[in-house]
């Protein structure tokens, strides 16, 4: 990192991946913002910089030794697990002398969520951090090291008799045709293919062959509305539905709910010929199946559709995960948030769990922008309308 560099994320104050500090006072105290870090995006620590006003003040030889060495113990001996953290002397001029300031790099962790010595969860609130005491906050933690999966969780309440059987049969269809007449009990086939755990259905089981699956997530549904206008805020609607069922239902009615508000165009065919969707039905599929099966069900919200006059958005709850980028999905890549999920709907949806979903709607409609939105844990994608 260069002096110019330093002094820019200077000048922008503390955030929450940015912390000043003019000495290293409290062992724990730093191993709370390291944990913090590791929990959320990663960070630096950048010492010999005052907190309250960010005036370099810079440290001498033995402090940046002693700064050292001792950050080398915390990320080993008090946080759990163990994090990896590099750290860089940056000499930087001020006023015609030089100050030299220790930038420790925490990196985002694999292994959340990460504790103190005393079992303490710490998490990011701005600029500040906290202690984590939210169970859905702890679960989302551990989803993200891939140390559980939100769609094989029990749903409570729920029995055998929630279970659409037709729904399973269809899917037993799909799966081997030659094994439906084995004289298995119906319960235990429930189990062998992750519907229901113990007596109690799981979250995926739920969404693919429940019976009125909102009755017990009532936010796992979709949102959809189409504006007059282009601003979120109007109060007037053109169409406005909540979309419920399975999943499988739901990205039906939600291609439908496009279909009835998005216009169908010559685009050079002759006059006697049905118009096309203005947007590309294959863009719109694979992004609406996109939002149905990798969003976050750790988060209780709904995928949103929203029809603007300029501009069309998808919404699911969720930013990427791990370390996905919007540059790796566009390549292929993946990563699984959702197994049980993902596995009943290459069998049930148009989707073949590939990774190359989203690639193939952007080679579609080539126009589509892609967000990450990481403050706002969700990821959107917007396509534009013509005039």
């Amino acid at each position: 990192m260069t002096a110019n560099e330093l002094k820019e994320i200077i000048l922008g104050g503390e955030t929450s991946s940015v912390q000043f500090k003019r000495q290293l006072d409290s062992m724990d105290g730093i191993a709370a913002e390291m944990i913090a870090m590791s929990n959320a995006k990663g960070g630096v620590i950048i010492f010999g910089v005052e907190d309250k006003s960010g005036n370099i003040m810079g440290l001498d030889y033995a402090q940046l030794q002693d700064i050292g060495n001792r950050l080398a113990t915390i990320a080993s001996d008090l946080v759990k697990p163990q994090v990896f953290v590099t750290t860089e002397v940056v000499p930087i001029p001020v006023d015609n002398e030089m100050f030299r300031v220790l930038v420790a790099s925490v990196p985002e962790g694999i292994a959340k969520p990460y504790k103190d010595k005393a079992g303490v969860i710490w998490v990011k609130q701005g600029s500040d951090k906290r202690r984590l005491t939210d169970n859905s906050e702890q679960i989302r933690l551990f989803q993200q090291s891939g140390l559980l999966f939100v769609d094989e969780m029990v749903v409570p309440e729920t029995g055998i008799s929630d279970i659409d059987k037709d729904k399973v049969q269809e899917y037993l269809r799909k799966i081997d045709e030659d094994n439906l007449d084995l004289d298995i009990d119906k319960e235990q086939i429930y189990r062998n293919i992750g519907i229901l755990k113990g007596e109690r259905l799981s979250l995926a089981g739920l969404l693919f062959f429940g019976k009125q699956p909102q009755r017990f997530r009532p936010a796992f549904c979709i949102k959809a509305v189409s504006f007059y206008g282009n601003d979120i805020a109007d109060t007037q609607y053109r169409d406005s539905i909540d979309i419920t069922g399975t999943i499988p239902r739901m990205f039906e009615e939600g291609m439908r709910f496009f279909n009835m508000n998005l216009f169908h165009t010559q685009q050079g065919q002759d006059f006697n010929s049905v118009g096309k969707l203005e947007i590309s039905e294959i863009a719109l599929q694979e992004l609406l199946q996109n939002a149905l099966t990798h969003r976050d069900y750790s988060k209780n919200a709904p995928v949103r559709l929203f029809v603007f006059d300029n501009r069309i958005e998808i919404i699911s709850p969720g930013c990427l995960p791990n370390s996905l980028t919007i540059e790796n999905i566009l390549m292929g890549n993946a990563v699984v948030r959702n197994n049980l999920i993902v596995s009943y709907a290459s069998k049930l949806m148009k989707y073949r769990g590939l990774g190359s979903g989203v690639a193939r709607a952007a080679k579609n409609q080539p126009d589509l922008e892609l967000y990450n939105d990481k403050n706002g844990e969700q990821f959107k994608v917007v396509i534009p309308r013509k005039k």
